[in-house]
């Protein structure tokens, strides 16, 4: 289940029609689960507008504004690295921030959002929301974690979004881990 044969890690998107199904509630559940299962799991969101992690008068954010292209900021704990990069639209390539993670540093990338992108998903359907279903057009998924998988038709595997180890264990079987 790897994006492409260029990538070493297994990439499981979750994707959604519409925000505020729980993607980013689901992912923050399965995440320590993984983690207490000794894996270590990478994740690449897509924002759609512009963000910045730095903050005007911090010394990295000068350099930026003067003009370096990259700027990577380091202490004892974590490291940063913000690349500028402007592109024509607000979607960058998935296939590229792939390659940004660290193979010797995770086992899987979970991706939010890029729903556009061709690497497998697993759908997020929150029944409330009213919103249909991605998987009836979109070959890509392969399984739904849904509030009320029961109401779903579908061949597809169907997880119960409110069990995040039902989840986990889902992706850790598909994934091979």
């Amino acid at each position: 289940m790897t994006f492409s044969a260029s990538t070493p890690l297994p990439v499981l998107g979750f994707s959604a029609y519409g925000s505020n199904t729980g993607k980013t509630t689901l992912l923050k559940k399965i995440i320590p689960l993984l983690k207490a299962r000794g894996l270590h799991p990478a994740l690449i969101k897509h924002v759609h507008c512009g963000f910045d992690i730095d903050t005007p008068g911090k010394d990295s954010y000068e350099f930026r504004q003067a003009g370096a292209d990259q700027v990577l900021v380091a202490s004892g704990e974590r490291w940063a690295l913000m690349r500028e990069e402007p592109q024509e639209n607000d979607y960058p390539d998935l296939l590229t921030m792939v390659r940004h993670i660290d193979p010797d540093h995770a086992d899987i990338i979970l991706v939010e959002g890029f729903k556009e992108a061709r690497h497998a998903k697993l759908e997020v359907h929150r029944q409330s929301t009213g919103n249909p279903c991605l998987f009836p057009d979109d070959d890509t998924i392969i399984a739904v974690a849904s509030d009320s998988p029961a109401e779903l038709k579908t061949d597809l595997p169907l997880l119960d979004l409110n069990n995040p180890k039902q989840v986990v264990d889902f992706i850790i079987a598909r994934c091979q881990l």
